[in-house]
């Protein structure tokens, strides 16, 4: 008995199967492609007042008030993992407060005016706290 759907159906079923599959696969690679935004070979140090925390998924952000390198006060972006990564290491979204003093150690954006960072490490000066580690 033939089947009623040739093989040129089941043909196209693969491709565009495989298709779909690389796209996704695409699609999540970029979206871990930090070496696209950030300089992985190169490190940098700010130090000033928390902003903002958002915790959330994919990455949490941490908004920091600190200056340039020419001393003019800026906003950084500094991502940060996801919010089950820092939940199994203690973190928060009570961890830091708007108004503290921080230390971040991080991987700078590739374009240096928009002040963008991946963390490294984190740490709040007046306790002690301190955070290092990487994230995906």
């Amino acid at each position: 008995m033939k089947s009623v759907m040739g093989n040129g159906f089941r043909k196209a079923s693969i491709g565009a199967l495989l298709v779909l599959a690389c796209a996704v696969a695409g699609a999540a690679a970029a979206h871990h492609s930090f070496a696209a935004t950030y300089d992985s070979d190169r490190e940098q140090t700010i130090e000033g007042e928390v902003a903002q925390f958002l915790f959330r998924n994919p990455h949490s952000m941490v908004q920091v008030l600190a200056p340039d390198d020419t001393g003019e006060m800026r906003r950084w972006a500094i991502e940060w993992a996801g919010v089950n990564a820092l939940t199994g290491e203690g973190i928060s979204r009570e961890t830091l407060r708007i108004g503290d003093r921080v230390v971040v150690k991080g991987n700078p954006g590739r374009a240096a005016e928009d002040y963008r960072m991946r963390m490294l490490s984190i740490r709040r000066p007046l306790d002690g706290w301190e955070w290092r580690g990487t994230f995906d």
